[in-house]
């Protein structure tokens, strides 16, 4: 079967959620939008690009930092709504230089920092 990008549910500025998962241990990396070009470049290329909200441009993962994410599997969810990607990560996937976005646990105490940046 032939995947159709226009099967997708992207919101109103075009764009659908893509969770980056580490695929050789399930960590999750990241969350990010990604729009139908940015979704067909990562396809074409196997190396992960997104849209940058806040630049309002294609954001080609590692392309500064060398912190790059090579696809391995892309699923969509059951409602065709939001992405998993299952990726190599190369070095950190976080800007904070942290391995995974989600290193903040939230309790009722309050957050805690379970995760520190990579050296």
């Amino acid at each position: 079967m032939a995947f159709d990008p226009a099967s997708l549910k992207y919101d109103a500025a075009g764009l659908i959620p893509a969770i980056a998962q580490d695929a050789d241990s399930g960590e999750v990396l990241m969350m990010a939008w990604m729009n139908a070009t940015s979704l067909a470049e990562t396809l074409r290329t196997g190396r992960v690009t997104y849209w940058s909200r806040s630049r309002q441009e294609l954001w080609r993962k590692g392309e500064t930092s060398g912190h790059v994410q090579e696809l391995v599997e892309l699923r969509v969810d059951c409602d065709r709504d939001c992405l998993l990607m299952q990726v190599r990560q190369e070095g950190p996937a976080c800007h904070t230089n942290r391995r995974s976005c989600f290193y903040t646990t939230v309790t009722e105490a309050g957050e805690t920092i379970v995760m520190e940046p990579m050296v």
